[in-house]
């Protein structure tokens, strides 16, 4: 595996973080025009995600394979080679992430019934990096700096001014929505900060993920409905929706983690925030008061801040 900067690690994630924040918009639109529900996307989303990393991993050649056979002892006893490792290899270690993936995808869907678009999303996208960075303070004993700690605090406060006024027009939150939320932060939380113990496979990892996560979802998706309605707008947003803001945006971002600390990583990956917002702006004719705009520049300054100065994380 070829190591990446930890100012390039920065740039990997901030692109995922725009890609993520399409993918709300290309989800809505498919609950329009191809008739699956949430389960059904997401389900749609990890498979076609698998298969566009899978189609751009490249295969070992008939020496490599050998010589990775050779290398087997070597690497039992911990030893590597010199030689960069660029092909995926689909190990134990997916099958926490995959059900991760699926957990915190699901448990948020489910706090949105519950409890509305705007509770869920500022209850889920608050806690992630809070707990993130309780687990790589005590998990992983990664350090937090000034910078990190202070690019936090003021991300958190851009989130709330940026979701606040919308999260209290909207109906009670019940218990088990904010419930739901928390378990959906806990499972990306947990995804983040396994990825970051074992970041050795990124690829792999995410094809991986993407596999059980599928599996994960499939009774439920079969039970809602999984075959979308068939047209060429529905087949250009699933594409879309499996190439970027899943394989684009999962490969860098599990990328990003072989470089970054998780707490990092979760902090610049709320830039989604504001990507989502300015596309309800642009396409679903959302309006924003100026206190949302006040969180979106905050929540950017914040993320702009730590993106440009990784290494303080």
């Amino acid at each position: 595996m070829t190591l990446v900067s930890a100012r390039r690690g920065a740039v990997y994630v901030s692109v995922a973080a725009t890609a993520w924040g399409t993918g709300g918009a290309a989800g809505s639109l498919l609950f329009e025009t191809g008739g699956l529900g949430p389960v059904g996307v997401s389900l749609w989303r990890y498979l076609l995600g698998a298969v566009f990393l899978l189609a751009l991993t490249p295969r070992p050649s008939t020496t490599e394979r050998r010589s990775s056979a050779g290398e087997g002892d070597a690497g039992a006893n911990g030893g590597r080679s010199g030689r960069d490792h660029k092909h995926a290899r689909l190990t134990w270690r997916v099958l926490p992430v995959g059900f991760g993936m699926a957990v915190y995808q699901t448990a948020y869907f489910v706090a949105i019934a519950h409890s509305g678009v705007a509770v869920a999303t500022v209850v889920t996208m608050g806690a992630t990096p809070v707990f993130t960075a309780l687990g790589s303070r005590f998990l992983l004993r990664e350090r937090l700096g000034r910078v990190a700690l202070a690019s936090l605090a003021a991300a958190l406060a851009g989130l709330v001014l940026l979701t606040a006024e919308t999260a209290l027009q909207a109906r009670t939150s019940s218990v088990a929505g904010i419930g739901f939320a928390l378990a959906s932060a806990a499972g990306y939380a947990g995804v983040t900060l396994f990825s970051r113990r074992h970041s050795d496979d990124p690829r792999g990892t995410a094809i991986g993920g993407f596999v059980v996560g599928a599996v994960c979802l499939a009774p439920f998706a079969l039970a809602e409905g999984v075959v979308p309605e068939i047209s060429l707008a529905t087949a250009a947003l699933l594409v879309y929706l499996g190439a970027v803001p899943t394989a684009l945006a999962y490969g860098l971002y599990f990328r990003a983690l072989t470089a970054l600390n998780a707490t990092t990583v979760s902090i610049i990956s709320l830039g989604e925030a504001v990507g989502a917002a300015l596309l309800g702006v642009l396409l679903f004719g959302e309006h924003l008061t100026p206190l949302a705009w006040s969180g979106c520049v905050l929540l950017l300054v914040a993320v702009a801040v730590l993106a440009t100065r990784p290494e303080a994380g």
